[in-house]
């Protein structure tokens, strides 16, 4: 488990003063990472493809990325969890790489990936969105299933600094949805008992099954994210969707 240093919110005193359980804000926003705050980097990608012989193109790539991630979501919906493999193979062999030298190549950036992570180019409008509750004084924190080097990649990118705590799932060795991680992310930055808490994710099960499992609100983000019937849950196709929900919910 990766934590950030705490960050004093404006007049509120620092974590383990005396008085913090009563001044931290009753609202704390929780964020995914993938496809939420950093989407995969596709000229980065073709850097990398580079670096071993395989001239690949970024338009090549952005081509065949909407029939990978469609692949990618048949095998999520039939319950393979988190398909990295097969998602780069479809997106590699789709942009032109043959299909003799696909599995090593993908196994090559799959061994890469804990130490040179390919989902790293900031969503726009969600970090400025992350920035403005920053400014606000809103705690945010980060919940991520990812493979141990989370604060790392957010420092080498410029977003460590939004951040308060940063829960890896690689380091804490527990994965979203257990409840466990959710839990821990409360405990690290010791929010009272009566906080209220918004998980903002793309990943119905891990994200939003796993922050209601503990008691908190969601908000469902990205491609995939559907009306729900759930007062619970807001749905947001977009940055400006995740602001109108926490318009309504009171947290803008």
């Amino acid at each position: 488990m990766e934590e950030a240093p705490h960050r004093p919110w404006p007049s509120i005193p620092p974590v383990g003063a005396p008085e913090v359980q009563r001044a931290i804000p009753t609202t704390i926003l929780s964020f995914d990472i993938g496809q939420t705050l950093v989407e995969l980097d596709l000229d980065f990608l073709a850097l990398r493809l580079r670096e071993r012989g395989l001239e690949v193109a970024p338009g090549a790539l952005a081509a065949a990325s909407p029939a990978a991630w469609a692949h990618y979501d048949v095998l999520t919906d039939q319950g393979i969890g988190h398909p990295w493999r097969e998602l780069m193979a479809a997106l590699v062999h789709g942009a032109g790489v043959p299909a003799a030298q696909v599995d090593p190549m993908v196994q090559w950036l799959w061994e890469q990936q804990p130490t040179v992570n390919l989902f790293r180019r900031p969503i726009a409008p969600m970090v400025e969105l992350a920035r403005e509750l920053r400014a606000g004084a809103t705690p945010l924190i980060v919940v991520s299933n990812s493979e141990g080097r989370l604060a790392q990649l957010l420092a080498e990118i410029g977003l460590a600094d939004l951040f308060d705590v940063v829960i890896d799932s690689g380091r804490l060795g527990i994965e979203k949805p257990d409840p466990r991680i959710f839990e821990h992310a409360l405990a690290a930055i010791s929010a009272p008992a009566d906080a209220s808490v918004i998980h903002i994710g793309d990943a119905w099960s891990a994200d939003i099954t796993g922050a209601l499992g503990v008691g908190w609100r969601a908000i469902w983000y990205g491609r995939r994210a559907r009306p729900v019937d759930d007062p619970r849950v807001g749905v947001a196709a977009d940055a400006d969707g995740v602001r109108a929900t926490l318009q309504r919910w009171g947290v803008l």
